[in-house]
């Protein structure tokens, strides 16, 4: 077993992890650290109501507490008191789970050699969950007592209860399928922009621009969707060949814009009229 901040060479001896995170590993941290504000906004917005005024104050002090949690993770690892982080490179998605591969000389005693091998992709997601999470209780149950007074005394606190319960389901998610999504984020990212955008259009009955244009929150969720895109798309090429891969953040507005020249042949109303009609 190595120490921490280290891992196996090629012929099975202990190395210092002295290399960077490359584009890729960036892009799934990023993608970890999206997590739990996404669903801190989506359970705000859930649990907020139409007419609170609170929800705008209470989403930028989630976006406040998951940027000073990601600020201080990087702080407090290796090398401490800087942005940047030293790590092992990642090979295969084994490096994942080494705890599977403990080996047993006689088949009677288990040498237990599990280290992290993708030092630190696996633990440092752990611990921006943990401040995550502090700063949420040291910050937002003071400002929503304060400013939601258009909810009310049962529900102004909904959406810090939703978080004490994503939050473990994330962890646990992040201890079992890290390698798993650390290969599949990218193509998760797109699939779930994509169906989450077409619920949001359908739900909010949006079938010509003019109806996005009506209202604000529309254009931001809207926008918010294409940054997704963009960030799965980017996540997908790694950007390796600018000249290939640019071309491709074209694609980005293509699902919206099918969605918005559509909808109109697929409303239920006048597909039920029509089947009447032929009946």
């Amino acid at each position: 077993v190595c120490p921490r901040g280290q891992r196996t060479d090629d012929n099975k001896i202990c190395r210092e992890c002295v290399g960077s995170p490359d584009r890729y590993d960036w892009l799934y941290l990023g993608f970890m650290a999206m997590l739990p504000l996404v669903l801190h906004w989506f359970f705000i917005e859930w649990y907020s109501g139409k007419k609170s005024s609170s929800a705008v104050l209470q989403h930028l002090t989630a976006l406040l507490e998951c940027s000073a949690a990601a600020v201080v993770t990087l702080l407090v690892s290796d090398p401490v008191g800087s942005l940047h982080i030293r790590s092992c490179r990642v090979k295969k998605l084994s490096d994942w789970y080494t705890m599977l591969y403990n080996p047993s000389p006689d088949y009677i005693t288990t040498v237990h050699c599990t280290h992290e091998a993708v030092y630190p992709l696996y633990t440092i997601v752990f611990i921006y969950y943990a401040f995550c999470l502090v700063l949420m209780m040291l910050l937002r149950p003071l400002l929503v007592k304060k400013i939601a007074c258009g909810l009310g005394r049962s529900d102004r606190f909904k959406s810090i209860y939703a978080a004490l319960y994503f939050f473990p389901i994330l962890t646990v998610l992040q201890a079992v399928g890290g390698g798993l999504l650390y290969y599949a984020f990218p193509y998760i990212i797109l699939v779930l922009s994509l169906v989450t955008l077409a619920v949001y259009m359908s739900a909010s009955e949006v079938e010509f621009f003019k109806d996005l244009l009506v209202r604000k929150k529309r254009l931001v969720v809207l926008f918010s969707h294409w940054l997704l895109h963009a960030y799965g798309i980017i996540s997908i090429s790694k950007l390796d060949k600018l000249e290939q891969d640019l071309p491709l953040l074209a694609l980005v507005p293509a699902p919206a814009l099918f969605y918005l020249m559509t909808a109109k042949y697929t409303e239920p109303s006048r597909i039920l009229s029509e089947g009447g009609n032929g009946h």
